[in-house]
């Protein structure tokens, strides 16, 4: 019995030590748990007061490391705040880079614009308008009564059709006759526009001058697009008698269907006369680069145009490289090129990229709209050249036995003379392709550098030509008598006072040399037969050579294309 009782109290001991044991587990866990290294895991997102004020472990440092501690942070808090300081007065110091110039007067912005607009200077500011009698039955139109289109155009629309005004031009040229003119370089939408009259305005009239229009056609019907709806190319004449006999000519000029009708159109006339007039410029139609760098072989062509004799280049800016635009930005500084930026009128396309598509698909509507800086052109320089060249910029007419333009015409011009008696309109030069590659032979292709000359003068490296000429008057260029010349196109002029006759100068004399990387489309099927085959190597533009190469290095240093 005594056995049995000692076993039952046994087991009851063994039970409270069991659970002292379990008690000092859980207790030793919890401490752990609580006060240890681990309790990260504890302490989530919803106890993060808990986690901000939670103290940190006790750390039994000595004395003499706990000081040497304390004074190391103080010393990095010195640091800290004297960087921040630093920070701060540098922050302070700062300036950023933006514009602080005084800002322009609305009279210099307009005045800026004069450069590329058509309106009238009477609009800028403090201009002067002329003084409209008020008994006159039409007035000088406010400057926002205008009708503009696509920036640089400006528009009359009428019953039977629709005229986009791009330009007007004093002309008194011998020719004209006692009367001057004002030529008006217009697109229309009818192959036949209605009658209309000119409202000349004169800054000491009291009243416009009304004068009827004459319609030239700068486009020949046979060449497509002959249709009404379609925009075709027109220089609207009226007479422009001077006003007194101080022989005042006209400041501007309103297009409009009746006489009193008020007027949503006023283009300043140009009239333009330098001190001295000189002998050559050269027309260049609006280019249309879109994506194409050509800024390098630009350097090239224009630097030889001007030591062939060329005083100025006229271009016209539809879409072009960046490149580009910094070149020719660089040439019009040095006073050698002038670029005016131009639209389509009416409602084709002027979006970057759609523009240069619809130019490239309707090739008719191009060649129409390429007159219009053509002509822009020919009447800005009335008296400021003796002849003007138009040209594409893979073009060069080379003189071959003389060394300018100048020393060529003045034996072509007596030679024309004693063939017939008359000044002509224009001399003609023939078209010879220098293709990028002749025969796509290994010998003559054009990727082995010629030796002494700068792989990037490209001129300068295809030395070989077709030995065939394009036919007599196909694919010519001219140098064009502006005293004669009515309306330019791209290859002779279309009219003229009286008839237009030129003189074809013969190949021994000069040629137009024309550096493309295939014939023509027209030529295409012919090309190799009658180009490709037959080829001479023709070494004529190196006699430009040494100082070709040192004035297109120059400049493409000075606009950092080595860098």
């Amino acid at each position: 019995m005594a056995r049995k009782q000692l076993l039952v109290a046994w087991k009851a001991l063994r039970r409270v030590l069991l659970l002292v044991f379990v008690w000092m587990g859980v207790c030793y866990a919890v401490f752990h748990f609580t006060h240890g290294a681990g309790n990260s895991f504890l302490i989530g997102p919803f106890q993060r007061s808990l986690l901000q004020t939670a103290a940190p472990p006790e750390h039994h440092v000595p004395v003499e490391p706990l000081k040497a501690l304390a004074t190391a942070r103080l010393e990095s808090s010195t640091i800290l705040a004297r960087d921040t300081t630093a920070d701060s007065k540098s922050l302070l110091d700062l300036h950023p880079h933006v514009d602080i110039s005084p800002s322009a007067s609305m009279k210099a912005f307009l005045s800026r614009l004069s450069n590329m607009s058509n309106i009238p200077s009477a609009y800028w500011e403090n201009g002067r308008k002329p003084a409209i009698s008020s008994k006159s039955c039409v007035k000088y139109p406010e400057l926002y009564d205008l009708s503009f289109n696509n920036l640089y155009w400006q528009k009359l629309s009428v019953r039977n059709g629709t005229f986009y005004i791009y330009g007007a031009y004093f002309d008194n040229r011998p020719r004209v006759g006692n009367v001057p003119l004002v030529r008006i370089l217009v697109m229309a939408d009818k192959i036949k526009p209605p009658p209309t009259l000119c409202q000349l305005w004169y800054n000491s009239g009291s009243y416009p001058t009304i004068s009827t229009t004459k319609y030239t056609y700068a486009w020949y019907s046979k060449w497509g697009n002959y249709q009404d709806g379609i925009l075709q190319p027109f220089i609207v004449t009226c007479k422009a008698p001077y006003l007194n006999p101080k022989r005042e000519a006209p400041v501007s000029v309103s297009l409009v269907e009746k006489q009193c009708d008020k007027p949503t159109n006023n283009v300043r006339v140009v009239n333009n006369r330098p001190a001295e007039k000189q002998d050559f410029a050269v027309c260049v139609k609006g280019l249309d680069f879109l994506k194409d760098d050509l800024s390098v072989r630009l350097i090239e062509w224009i630097e030889l145009l001007n030591m062939l004799g060329a005083k100025k280049i006229f271009l016209y800016e539809l879409e072009i490289h960046p490149n580009i635009s910094k070149t020719l930005q660089y040439y019009q500084q040095k006073g050698l090129v002038e670029l005016t930026p131009i639209t389509l009128p009416g409602g084709q396309p002027n979006l970057p990229g759609l523009r240069h598509h619809f130019l490239n698909m309707k090739l008719t509507h191009k060649r129409q709209n390429e007159l219009i800086p053509y002509n822009d052109c020919l009447y800005r320089n009335l008296y400021s050249y003796e002849y003007i060249v138009l040209l594409d910029i893979d073009e060069v007419v080379m003189p071959v036995q003389h060394r300018t333009w100048k020393e060529l015409m003045n034996e072509v011009v007596p030679m024309a003379l004693q063939q017939k008696n008359y000044t002509r309109a224009s001399y003609n030069v023939r078209n010879v392709y220098f293709l990028d590659d002749m025969m796509n032979e290994d010998a003559k292709k054009h990727a082995v550098h010629e030796v002494g000359i700068p792989g990037y003068m490209h001129m300068l490296q295809h030395v070989y030509r077709a030995k065939n000429f394009t036919k007599p008057g196909s694919y010519v260029k001219c140098f064009h008598n502006v005293d004669r010349i009515v309306s330019v196109h791209n290859h002779f002029p279309l009219n003229c006072f009286g008839t237009c006759t030129t003189y074809s100068i013969d190949t021994p004399y000069a040629q137009l040399q024309h550096y493309r990387k295939d014939c023509v489309g027209p030529l295409k099927k012919s090309c190799n037969s009658e180009f490709k085959v037959y080829t001479v190597r023709d070494t004529t533009i190196w006699r430009y050579k040494d100082e070709l190469i040192q004035r297109a290095t120059k400049a493409l240093k000075d606009l950092g294309f080595f860098s």
